[in-house]
């Protein structure tokens, strides 16, 4: 299955696809903002602002998977993300990452990328999985792994001409 056929819903509701992402690069994460990770809003944010003139995104898909830390409606995470940390990269309804009821997009991310030890399963929010301009899942980053130290791998991507 492509990256790009699968359905996800907006944060405002509305089914679509990650075909408006064919031919960029993309970081996808899981977000709280009840997470003590949360401040790595403003590094993805900047990601984000950085580099989507060059074909990347960050898209952000919340989870109250861990410690139940993000509680709100999506309409309450939507404006928390934006007045709390200037979130305007794009934002998904809240999903689960793990488990049988697990996000399609998820259980492809963690099949493509396994954590330490070769683990599917994501330990916590935030963690990060960047993909390349034609779909291949490229690397997996742990929610400790700062937005910024990820920045070299993105422009590599970036850099890379997609395939013919």
């Amino acid at each position: 299955m492509s990256i790009y056929n699968i359905e996800v819903k907006t944060i405002r509701g509305e089914e679509q696809t990650l075909a408006p992402y064919r031919d960029q690069v993309m970081l996808i994460v899981n977000t709280a903002t009840g997470c003590g990770f949360a401040p790595q809003f403003k590094g993805l944010q900047k990601l984000h602002d950085d580099y989507k003139e060059q074909g990347f995104a960050v898209l952000g898909f919340p989870c109250a998977q861990f410690g139940n830390q993000e509680k709100g409606s999506d309409s309450e995470v939507a404006e928390a993300c934006e007045l709390n940390f200037g979130v305007s990269f794009p934002l998904y309804s809240k999903i689960n990452v793990n488990g049988s009821d697990a996000h399609p997009l998820f259980k492809l991310l963690t099949n493509e990328a396994r954590g330490v030890l070769g683990s599917k399963s994501i330990k916590w929010n935030f963690t990060k999985f960047l993909v390349d301009r034609n779909g291949n899942i490229v690397k997996r980053y742990g929610s400790t792994e700062e937005p910024s130290r990820i920045e070299d791998d993105i422009v590599k991507l970036i850099e890379t001409p997609e395939k013919a």
